[in-house]
């Protein structure tokens, strides 16, 4: 590639896109989520904004000017190299580890893997809730059985992590916590990536509505996504971002969701990275209203459900302040 040509990305009609010398050259349905390598030909990860739980290795050509899609594999895919010779990484629903191939023009060489295989087989199903198309994942035990269950929301559901891939080692948790008897459901709200700049910022100033409103309409579409779901016995759990949503679901929407596991759960934005945070809400030295609004120090008087807090004493991305300030808060209100 000449030394000459300007590779960038930027949300640009909707979609991160690849842009070369300011130019866009990938289409506006296509979520670009990394660039690989740089040569005349570049490689880079993307998903169409339509299925952000399939990522594909994508190529164009600075001298051809041809956009190509390299994989196909309707998984979730990595790689790692330039076009001539590149390792792919492999892992869709149907397979029970990843696999992984070096990749030339002329030649594919497997990578043979001696991974233990998941004492846990997911049985799981995507599906979109509404009309922003929030991916869903359902997970249900493998008894054969038609009985209603208990719901288990388990989310995480903040800026940069997705957790609905099409990739089944990616389950193994959730169907560990299926076997036991719930109805799984993982649901990447607003904000979270591969949906398109709209999605992704709509969080701009408020991290809590938008994300608890998404995952309620998620329970009430579940009435007719999934008969085993008994809607009137709804549990959420959680870890960091996950966890601050847990507790912000319970004591915001008790009506909904009737008991809560917060793990390491941030409480107030105040005491987070500020690198983090103030690219969401802003600096609160000049308006600290968006975390007032974000805290859940307001609403502990609301809460009428369990609410199980856990946070480990050396955390040191969540200090173990968030929770303790939420605990003296829940006491002061004279809540268990």
């Amino acid at each position: 590639l000449s030394a000459n040509v300007l590779v960038t990305c930027a949300d640009r009609d909707g979609a991160r896109r690849l842009l070369v010398d300011g130019v866009s050259v990938t289409p506006p349905t296509l979520q670009v989520r990394s660039v690989v390598s740089v040569a005349p030909v570049i490689l880079f990860i993307a998903n169409e904004i339509s299925t952000p739980w399939v990522t594909e290795a994508w190529s164009y050509n600075t001298e051809s000017h041809a956009l190509s899609q390299v994989t196909h594999h309707g998984g979730a895919v990595s790689i790692s190299g330039i076009a001539e010779c590149f390792v792919s990484r492999v892992s869709t629903l149907d397979t029970d580890r990843a696999s992984f191939t070096v990749i030339t023009p002329s030649t594919s060489h497997n990578i043979a893997s001696h991974a233990e295989l998941s004492l846990v087989q997911p049985n799981v199903r995507i599906v979109t809730v509404g009309a922003s198309n929030i991916p869903v994942a359902i997970l249900t035990p493998r008894d054969g059985l038609d009985t209603p269950l208990p719901v288990l929301f388990d989310p995480y559901g903040g800026p940069h992590a997705q957790r609905v891939i099409a990739s089944r080692g990616a389950y193994h948790s959730a169907q560990w916590f299926a076997d036991q008897g719930f109805v799984v459901v993982i649901a990447d709200n607003a904000g979270t990536p591969g949906r398109g700049s709209q999605c992704e910022r709509a969080v701009l100033n408020d991290l809590a509505t938008t994300v608890l409103d998404d995952q309620v309409e998620v329970v009430h579409a579940l009435v007719h996504l999934e008969p085993r779901a008994d809607i009137s016995r709804v549990g959420i759990r959680g870890w960091s971002f996950g966890g601050y949503l847990a507790a912000l679901a319970v004591i915001r929407r008790g009506d909904v969701f009737h008991a809560a596991i917060a793990g390491a759960p941030v409480t107030d934005w105040r005491l987070y990275d500020t690198h983090y945070t103030e690219r969401y809400l802003g600096n609160p030295s000049i308006d600290d209203s968006a975390f007032t609004a974000t805290s859940l120090m307001n609403d502990v008087s609301t809460l009428n459900h369990p609410l199980l807090l856990i946070h480990g004493l050396a955390d040191d991305n969540v200090v173990a302040a968030h929770t303790l300030q939420l605990s003296s808060a829940l006491l002061e209100a004279g809540k268990p």
